[in-house]
């Protein structure tokens, strides 16, 4: 079969291409930026990529592709969107492929959740992978104990990252709907997304629908610390349910230890301890809490907290998750993919964990759909406050302005100390500050869910 995908550069869709290739279907597909790395990753495995999203590409085929898989990117008005539709032919979103031509028939393995979905599939991934298991999975980064975000698989098990984003902007389901889980991970529930949204109870239903699929003999594997999820379940749940969490109410509980590792209780019983490889990437209670939660879904396809424990010990984390970009005069350089104030939160505290009293530069662009609509922006400076100095940017800037003012929210900081946080509407200015305020020993945690204008090795060249 021949499956031409538009949107095909974004993570998730770049990682159905993949499958689809392996799965010995001829792929093609378009987007609007065509550039490395995935287009490099793409055209590796045999994928032609089309720039843009004329109608005239589809002349290029010698025969029409069999199918059209859309990509949440594409809405309508889309001059290529149009066309296939004007045309009749046959589309499809990238959930749902996904679930009818690989998951059907498979043991899915879903990790749903606002923050830490990434990292807690990579961890679970790992573990099966390292267990013998050969699992497939879907990631929605990239995972560094992996050479891909996404392949096929060769066993029963497929791991994937369920995010609750609407599906495409012909079906208004959240995408984890179409996975239909055995084993679903819930690992925190909080307001995201307010583009699409209208509150938290919104997306509450959302996750019921996913409650909804897991079948008799499946498990819910859920964070009993989250009030949200607790509402979700009390909506009524068909398959048991394990809570994980620091408390040892929960039946799945741990205790920290030195280092960041940590001891994993399993009703009370200490059954495992989890100690983290040095150049792991991983620090943190949200990552103790991530891996706890992957323990608890591998046991329920028989890989033991004693085994679970041997695959993270040899863990690596997964891109832009505290990653450390380069070093300079002995100063470092972080990458993070933080985009909501809780995350921001738990990154700084993870940092902080690592590096004790030494200073950290908090450098933040507000970029997701949720901070650009200036919902939590009451949140962000207490989300910053174990940060040292920050200097943020985005201040009503050019067509990507956030529409509210950087300076003003980030004003409560500077009642603490002086000068604490800055905001910026130029890039060079910003770099040029935190270059200024650098000095030997400190830490420059950047964070955005985007490219940040190369601002990483902006830095490090200044530095």
């Amino acid at each position: 079969m021949h499956i031409h995908i538009l949107g095909i550069c974004g993570t998730f869709m770049g990682g159905i291409a993949a499958i689809a290739r392996q799965a010995g279907h001829r792929v093609t597909g378009c987007d609007a930026n065509v550039y490395p790395p995935m287009s490099t990753q793409l055209e590796s495995q045999g994928i032609e990529l089309i720039e843009g999203f004329s109608p005239d590409q589809l002349l290029q085929f010698e025969t029409m592709p069999d199918l059209f898989v859309i990509g949440s990117v594409v809405s309508r008005g889309n001059p290529l969107m149009e066309a296939i539709l004007n045309q009749g032919l046959p589309y499809t979103s990238g959930p749902q492929w996904l679930g009818e031509q690989v998951l059907f028939g498979r043991h899915v393995l879903a990790v749903a959740g606002t923050h830490g979905k990434t990292t807690t599939s990579a961890m679970l991934t790992w573990i099966l992978e390292f267990n013998g298991y050969q699992p497939g999975y879907l990631i929605g980064g990239v995972p560094l104990n992996f050479t891909v975000s996404a392949r096929l698989g060769e066993s029963e098990y497929f791991v994937i990252e369920a995010d609750e984003y609407d599906t495409a902007f012909f079906d208004k389901r959240s995408k984890f709907v179409h996975y239909r889980p055995r084993t679903a991970l819930l690992n925190n529930l909080e307001f995201d997304h307010a583009d699409i949204f209208a509150d938290l109870l919104a997306i509450e239903t959302q996750f019921h629908h996913l409650v909804r699929t897991v079948p008799g003999d499946g498990l819910l594997v859920v964070n009993g610390e989250e009030p949200a999820l607790e509402r979700v379940i009390a909506r009524g749940a068909w398959a048991p349910v394990e809570r994980f969490g620091q408390a040892a109410q929960n039946e799945w509980s741990l205790v920290s230890q030195a280092h960041d590792g940590f001891s994993v209780l399993h009703l009370g019983k200490e059954l495992a301890q989890v100690t983290w490889a040095p150049d792991s990437g991983v620090m943190g209670r949200h990552n103790q809490l991530n891996a706890l939660a992957a323990i608890a879904a591998a046991n329920h396809i028989g890989i033991s907290p004693v085994d679970s424990a041997k695959a993270l010990a040899q863990f690596k984390n997964v891109k832009r998750r505290l990653e450390t970009i380069g070093i300079r005069n002995d100063i470092t350089v972080y990458d993070d993919f933080a985009h909501h104030p809780t995350a921001i939160t738990t990154t700084v505290d993870g940092l902080r964990r690592r590096v004790g009293q030494a200073r950290i530069l908090a450098v933040l662009e507000p970029r997701s759909n949720t901070m650009k609509l200036g919902v939590m922006k009451a949140q962000l400076p207490d989300s910053l406050s174990m940060a040292d100095k920050v200097f943020a940017y985005g201040a009503n800037a050019g067509k990507e302005s956030l529409g509210w003012d950087l300076t003003e929210v980030f004003s409560p900081l500077n009642t603490v100390a002086a000068d604490k946080a800055k905001a910026f509407d130029n890039l060079d200015a910003l770099v040029n500050a935190v270059v200024s305020e650098a000095k030997p020993g400190d830490h420059i945690l950047v964070m955005s869910n985007g490219g940040f204008g190369g601002v990483h090795q902006k830095i490090l060249s200044a530095l």
